[in-house]
């Protein structure tokens, strides 16, 4: 018998993943695959921002769903940051989007292929 095994048996790794955070990372996960989804099929640059938007929702509820299993506050304070980069990128997406409305009258992503270099 190996002599490290009754350790490894005895202390858990990690508590056991309660059904509600089960499901609760389900609905991260099912909302994340929707905004990438939305991000890569929409040419609408204002439907694109809501998809991202809606990638960092996800990623704020897995965080609050891990912290709630784990017991700690860790997982609220990254969803702070979370919103806080959020809001940040909200405005400057709808400044971005209205400068570039201006400009060709249209929001179509492919409009704007040229910026490319």
């Amino acid at each position: 018998m190996n002599p490290v095994q009754p350790l490894l048996a005895a202390a858990p790794l990690a508590p056991a993943m309660p059904a509600n955070v089960q499901l609760t990372l389900a609905l991260a996960l099912i909302l994340f695959a929707i905004g990438l989804v939305g991000f890569l099929t929409r040419r609408n640059m204002i439907l694109m921002f809501l998809s991202t938007e809606l990638m960092f929702q996800a990623a704020a509820l897995a965080f609050v769903a891990f912290g709630r299993m784990w017991m700690d506050l860790s997982g609220q304070l990254m969803v702070i940051f979370i919103l806080t980069v959020a809001a940040a990128e909200a405005a400057l997406a709808l400044g971005l989007v209205v400068l570039l409305y201006r400009r060709k009258e249209t929001l179509s992503n492919e409009a704007w292929a040229e910026l490319k270099e």
